[in-house]
């Protein structure tokens, strides 16, 4: 990802935070994280995140998709000998389209992105609702039409062994 890009993605992060009315600190704001996920598309596939703790124990994200911007399919595994990160979202703003095992339903709300995915029962998030993910669960989610922010309780984050289902994804981001 481009050094613009970047600074592009964390303006628009910054004014989606503005607009929910969620207040970061100046050092909150000056460390948002952008995740293109290796595959230099970040207005379709990417996450942008702000991490307030992650402890041995708990930690505590906010999640920012642009409009239909995808998270890919992934889980998290265990990692020196502890379980899998087990985490909650909760819709804050806009909408998201949550997909795990099961079975598919009906017509998905998400617009399929170029990557590889597995799992397609689909779980709609609105702002108040949320869902809790078990360790080892694969999933992947994307943002509808407005964009979306997701507040994430989990365990202790070990993103970067997250296992993606997409080999030629690489979770830590590089800004060039």
């Amino acid at each position: 990802m481009t050094k613009v890009d970047y600074q592009r993605i964390t303006s628009m992060v910054q004014q989606a935070f503005d607009q929910a009315g969620i207040i970061l600190t100046d050092e909150e704001r000056n460390n948002i994280e952008v995740a293109d996920f290796g595959l230099d598309d970040i207005d379709n596939i990417g996450l942008q995140l702000v991490t307030y703790v992650n402890t041995e124990r708990v930690c505590a994200k906010e999640l920012v998709l642009l409009p239909h911007q995808t998270c890919p399919e992934h889980k998290h595994v265990e990692t020196n000998g502890c379980q899998g990160k087990e985490e909650t979202f909760r819709c804050r703003a806009g909408e998201v389209y949550l997909y795990v095992p099961g079975k598919q339903d009906k017509q998905l709300q998400a617009m399929l992105p170029d990557t590889d995915l597995t799992v397609f029962h689909e779980v709609i998030l609105k702002p108040g609702e949320q869902y809790t993910l078990l360790p080892d669960t694969l999933h992947w989610f994307q943002a509808g039409p407005s964009g979306a922010i997701v507040s994430e309780f989990s365990t202790r984050s070990t993103d970067e062994t997250d296992i993606f289902t997409d080999i030629r994804i690489v979770r830590t981001p590089v800004i060039e």
